[in-house]
């Protein structure tokens, strides 16, 4: 199955709390995290391509403002620690998102890719458009956390991800 890579500021929601990737607190407004249901959930804080920026400033900010919240999208890509195939979590998503009925939490859409030449003409199309690439998950895959063979990026340049150690003057 494949997704439009969205360049967003990843979150995750335990149900009680949407944090920022690091374990940090998102300052989301009290109606935004109140409309969201009382599982797990993984995904991105979203406005749209090309407006990471924007999105990164009102999103971090520690008072936040509710009109520029009221923009932001809540994408889900995965059920943290929920049972069954890729393909099944991906259904149970839609499922978790409609039974929701809040306009800010949507899932990332999934589809099939038949063959290669299928999958480059949709990362075209999807980069003509201003997005970064797609995310290619095995359908069959069981949910995992950290970094695995069953979810890669494709993207038509490369980049290099890196942690960094240490530093010395």
């Amino acid at each position: 199955l494949v997704s439009e890579k969205l360049d967003g500021v990843r979150a995750v929601w335990d149900g009680a709390t949407l944090r920022f990737r690091s374990g940090r607190e998102v300052h989301a407004p009290e109606w935004f995290v109140a409309g969201l249901p009382k599982r797990p959930l993984d995904g991105e804080l979203w406005l749209g391509r090309g407006t990471f920026e924007r999105l990164s400033g009102i999103v971090r900010k520690a008072v936040p403002d509710d009109a520029e919240w009221r923009q932001v999208r809540y994408m889900i890509f995965e059920l943290p620690g929920a049972p069954g195939t890729f393909a099944e979590r991906a259904e149970a998503i839609r499922q978790v998102v409609r039974a929701a009925s809040v306009p800010w939490l949507r899932e990332i859409g999934q589809f099939p890719v038949v063959d290669r030449d299928s999958l480059q003409k949709k990362l075209k199309e999807v980069v003509k458009a201003g997005g970064e690439g797609l995310m290619l998950h095995r359908a069959d895959a069981p949910y995992k956390t950290g970094r695995r063979d069953v979810l890669l990026k494709l993207k038509p340049w490369l980049d290099a991800e890196a942690e960094v150690v240490g530093h010395q003057p």
